[in-house]
């Protein structure tokens, strides 16, 4: 039961996190919704496949099982701390983000965030993301959610990431060119 509320809170927590901060960003006339870094359909269909992965874990975790396979009992306690700490890079991303919080790249100039988390990656949340799919497919053992997790991994990393580096190359120029050689992805 301790397992179920925990790997159902977190993903709740995150996105009521996302929706009230843009309510909040619209309030202050702040779009939070960005440009797609690439087509709109795959941006957000890869955004989408995300929760799908999510919702499977909190279903696997409720007992309505999705495995293909029976794995060890102590596998699902790691897909758990595995998916906490996925959740808690992708709040502490979000928070250190602050008002520069975009869903895909801003249409307004915003500062480049340098410090906390982003001096050790330059994509903790995705970081997070990646984490989160991770657990899922540990937890619940389902070939399917691999393609799918996969999926969206090489989306994200060939097409988003790279599409969103050269923004902030165009954006932050020489800053930019400094902080890369300074921080991996």
């Amino acid at each position: 039961m301790v397992e179920a509320l925990v790997v159902t809170l977190l993903p709740v927590a995150f996105l009521a996190v996302l929706f009230i901060g843009g309510k909040l960003f619209r309030r202050r006339h702040i779009d939070m919704d960005g440009d797609a870094p690439i087509g709109r359909t795959v941006f957000f269909g890869s955004k989408y496949l995300i929760v799908v992965l999510w919702i499977a874990m909190v279903m696997d975790s409720w007992g309505i099982n999705l495995s293909f396979f029976r794995g060890p009992a102590w596998l699902k306690w790691v897909a758990v701390c595995v998916w906490a700490a996925g959740f808690m890079l992708l709040f502490a991303g979000r928070f250190e983000l602050g008002s520069s919080f975009r869903i895909g790249q801003p249409k307004e100039s915003t500062r480049l965030k340098a410090g906390g988390l982003f001096r050790v990656s330059r994509n903790p949340m995705y970081l997070g993301v990646y984490a989160t799919l991770f657990a899922s497919i540990l937890h619940t053992l389902n070939p399917v959610l691999l393609v799918l997790g996969a999926f969206i991994v090489a989306v994200h990393h060939n097409r988003i990431v790279l599409a969103e580096e050269d923004h902030l190359r165009s954006a932050f120029g020489e800053e930019y060119r400094a902080y890369c050689q300074r921080v991996r992805r």
